[in-house]
C-alpha cells in the first residue's frame, strides 16, 4: 500500500471498508477510502467536500425516517 517515504494512518475500518490518510513525501495529505476492490483518493479540499456531502446526505436521510 505504501512505501517507506509515505506515512500512512488508518482513520477508520469496518469489516468491509477502510479509510486512511497518507502524508506524501512533498507534505501533501491524501485521503483514501476503500470500498471492496475500489479505492478513492482525495486531496484535502476534495475530502472536505466529500465529507460535507456525506454529512448532508446522512442528515437528509435521517429526516426521511
Amino acid at each position: 500500500m505504501a512505501n517507506d517515504d509515505v506515512n500512512v494512518e488508518t482513520l477508520a475500518e469496518t469489516e468491509s471498508y477502510a479509510a486512511w490518510l497518507s502524508r506524501e513525501p512533498d507534505g501533501e495529505l491524501v485521503y483514501h477510502v476503500e470500498f471492496g476492490s475500489v479505492t478513492l483518493h482525495f486531496y484535502q479540499e476534495e475530502w472536505e467536500e466529500v465529507v460535507a456531502l456525506v454529512e448532508a446526505a446522512n442528515k437528509a436521510g435521517a429526516n426521511k425516517k
